[in-house]
């Protein structure tokens, strides 16, 4: 039995997009607690028509869930942090955030590289 190795650019080509895109995340979660993150966002927003009907589109709604996900619990441990009250459990929301932000980056990375859609 023969195997034939299929090559789709345009696949190819959106699979290195979406590649990217979980690499600028993954930079602006290390380097500025996902403050840049809306950048890859828009960029998802914009190229995600471009992957419809393919598992690479999975993986921009991914992106765009973590990033809306994320920004809740950013926005509610600032809420609990001005209370002053809340500053201790602020501070557990957004290391938990942080963790759970990085969970999706990595198994996004994985997936992406098995030619796995995400379940989303």
């Amino acid at each position: 039995m023969t195997q034939e190795l299929v090559l789709d650019e345009k696949l190819q080509t959106l699979k290195n997009l979406a590649w990217m895109l979980y690499l600028f995340h993954a930079a602006s979660l290390v380097f500025s607690m996902g403050a840049f993150s809306w950048i890859p966002l828009i960029i998802s927003y914009v190229k995600r028509g471009d992957a419809a009907g393919t598992f690479v589109y999975s993986h921009h709604t991914w992106q765009i869930r973590s990033f809306f996900w994320y920004l809740f619990w950013m926005i509610l441990g600032l809420a609990l942090f001005i209370s002053i009250i809340g500053i201790p459990l602020a501070w557990l929301i957004w290391v938990g955030a942080w963790i759970w932000k990085a969970y999706r980056l990595i198994k996004g990375f994985a997936d992406l590289n098995a030619n796995k859609a995400m379940d989303v």
